[in-house]
């Protein structure tokens, strides 16, 4: 065996996040080179937390980032609507450290013998394991050394050991799995409305004499506590001024004779095999059908696109391609599609064929041709954007200096404005701004909450006072005090007028809205009436003839309150009012149709099993969480929180999506 396997680490390092083991083996399945290059540029060895005496460092924090952004990005997810920070991987690492001490202290402990088997496992090229040097060469690629590799793969087996043990005696009653089975399997037709306290403020019209008492009880409610600034600045707009510019052909040729390789690429040449799933339950039967057609396909290193050609006429059921020998054209980049399988093949090798790829309804087999240059001409107007967003900055940036430098000897942003407005290629009048009185994280309209204006403005204490160019959206700005308010400022009652407005109307709605909804319920009297009725109230009723239990209810989201009553209620009957969030929710019965219990007989053994992981999964989950909070209790977990305050500013964007098809475990070339 390897050399390196007698030399693992004991020390214990968990990769689960989300998913225990399976994350561990996404990271084998979904690192790329280069990640080492985008960890060295935030992470460093300081220690950002503890787990009884196990450190944790911001270079660990760094790898888990990595290891998450790519998991997802694989699954078509953008990891960056997720609202995932550097904090949440720490807590993620943590829970890591708890779960393999746990283990250890169990006795769990795995063998050099059982990560090996793993790495066999895991490592195979045609059904064998890859060899030595081809193994260490994709550790050192993805991880820096075998040795982490093999840290994480025995942190993942202890994982699977402890859950196991933890979860051995759980079991689900036979009655439990068919219950379930029927709630999930039921459909109904319903009809729904869904009262929103908005739909009542514009019923509510209070007088001035109303909203002048509500402000004298709430009147603290609206004072200022931060001191607050009027700001008039001057905007320079780069779009406008890179109008102006002029970029001759010959710079533009000169910029794409630089132009790498890649870069004067307009695409690549794409055959492709698609088989369709019918239905859920055929899907391994027409992926045991793809990965054969894929090792067919790459037999004796592979296939030209003439013998492809004939093996997508055969066998391809995407008729608008298969008759073209599964021609597709040229694939181009299009960041708007990160999930089509096709933009995959742009990361591929020319003349290689991928993994069968799942994605939606259907697997697809990829064949990469060869590149198709992209001529001067075609990137022309691209190269145009390029370089005059590039002098447009530059551009702007000098004039909003020049700006500024006027503007501190004028005093006056209006007569700068006219004064640079040919210049800026722009009206004097749009040139000038001006904010209400604003403090530290308002969202100010043009600009937004935005950090760099923030701070320019934040040691201008005067009115007068003059402060220095700063970027803002579309261009750069430069920023005058014209009025200033104290701390602690209680605005009088026409000045908050229309804040106690909305406040008032707002608080009214909402106490009113139960009684509201109560009372549709009850006037409405059956499902049939629940439509007449509330239209009669200004409301919209809307109907779902395939409701299934847990689905959404628009803006209402989920209700299990409402859910529990639906699959208890009969033909025609309407719901009580139920809570959602801040709405509430009436739902009609129009006619129930309960699941097929005949297939659940079919699919009992596996609905059960399925019932008992996710049971064990619960089980698990509440013993770690318990064991964690008792380890914070006792302070055997410490957070570094200067050094976690420094990686979250410093923290870096999503990583890029994978260099190469989700289904590649490795570099087969």
């Amino acid at each position: 065996m390897l050399r390196a396997l007698s030399r693992l680490e004991r020390t214990r390092s968990l990769v689960v996040l989300f998913f225990a083991a399976l994350l561990a083996i996404s990271l084998v399945l979904f690192y790329a080179p280069g990640r080492n290059q985008r960890a060295n540029a935030l992470a460093g060895n300081e220690i950002a937390g503890s787990v009884d005496g196990e450190e944790i460092s911001v270079s660990d924090i760094t790898r888990r980032r990595e290891a998450i952004t790519r998991t997802y990005s694989s699954m078509g997810i953008d990891p960056s609507q997720l609202g995932l920070n550097e904090e949440k991987f720490l807590d993620g690492l943590i829970r890591d450290r708890v779960i393999t001490q746990e283990a250890t202290r169990r006795g769990l402990g795995v063998s050099d013998e059982e990560v090996g088997a793993r790495i066999r496992e895991l490592f195979r090229d045609g059904g064998q394991f890859v060899g030595s040097e081809k193994y260490k060469q994709i550790a050192v690629e993805r991880y820096g050394s075998t040795e982490k590799l093999e840290r994480e793969l025995r942190d993942a087996l202890a994982v699977e050991k402890l859950r196991a043990f933890v979860t051995a005696g759980v079991q689900v009653a036979p009655s439990e799995v068919e219950d379930q089975y029927k709630r999930q399997g039921a459909t109904f037709d319903v009809v729904y409305t869904i009262l929103a306290p908005d739909k009542l403020t514009k019923q509510i019209n209070p007088s001035d004499d109303e909203l002048k008492k509500y402000y004298e009880e709430k009147k603290t409610d609206y004072r200022v506590l931060e001191a607050q600034k009027k700001i008039r600045y001057l905007f320079i707009d780069s779009a406008k001024v890179g109008e102006k510019l002029n970029i001759s052909d010959e710079d533009l040729k000169a910029q794409y004779d630089a132009l790498s390789p890649a870069n004067k690429r307009a695409g690549v040449k794409v055959q492709m095999i698609v088989l369709k799933v019918a239905k859920p339950e055929l899907d391994s039967i027409v992926k045991g059908k793809a990965d054969e057609l894929v090792a067919r396909a790459r037999d004796k290193g592979g296939m030209n696109d003439k013998d492809f050609g004939e093996l997508a006429r055969g066998n391809s059921e995407d008729t608008a391609t298969a008759y073209k020998g599964g021609d597709v054209g040229v694939v181009r980049r299009n960041p708007a599609k990160p999930s089509d399988p096709l933009q995959s093949a742009l990361t591929m090798q020319p003349n290689s064929i991928s993994d069968a790829i799942k994605y939606q309804n259907a697997y697809y087999i990829l064949r990469r041709g060869e590149d198709v240059p992209k001529s001067f001409a075609e990137a022309k107007q691209e190269l145009m954007v390029s370089a005059r967003n590039q002098k447009s900055y530059a551009a702007t940036a000098d004039l909003a200096q020049k700006a500024a430098d006027k503007l501190k000897q004028e005093k006056d942003v209006k007569k700068v404005a006219e004064a640079l407005a040919g210049e800026a290629n722009m009206k004097a009048e749009d040139m000038v701004k001006e904010t209400g009185f604003i403090k530290p994280g308002d969202n100010i309209t043009g600009i937004g909450v935005n950090q760099q204006f923030e701070a320019a403005i934040v040691n201008l204490n005067n009115v007068g006072d003059i402060g220095e160019k700063t970027q803002v959206p579309s261009g750069f700005a430069v920023p005058m005090v014209v009025e200033k308010r104290d701390a602690n400022y209680l605005p009088p009652f026409e000045e908050a007028k229309d804040k106690v407005a909305e406040t008032y109307k707002t608080e009214r709605a909402k106490a009113q809205l139960e009684q509201f909804a109560n009372d549709l319920s009850k006037n409405a009297g059956s499902a049939g009436n629940l439509k007449a009725a509330a239209e009669k109230l200004g409301l919209e009723a809307k109907t779902n003839d395939k409701y299934k239990l847990s689905g959404s209810f628009d803006t209402a989201g989920n209700s299990p309150a409402a859910d529990d009553a639906i699959f208890q209620m009969k033909d025609g009957q309407v719901s009580p009012a139920f809570k959602a969030d801040d709405n509430y929710l009436v739902v009609g019965l129009n006619k129930r149709t309960d699941a097929d219990l005949k297939e659940f007989d079919k699919q009992k053994d596996s609905l059960t099993k399925s019932a008992l992981d996710t049971r064990k999964s619960q089980v698990f989950e509440d013993y770690i969480s318990a064991l964690q909070d008792r380890m914070k209790a006792d302070g055997r977990i410490k957070i570094n929180r200067p050094i976690m305050e420094q990686v979250l500013e410093e923290a870096p964007a999503p990583a890029p999506r994978p260099r190469q098809p989700p289904n590649f475990p490795f570099p087969t070339k």
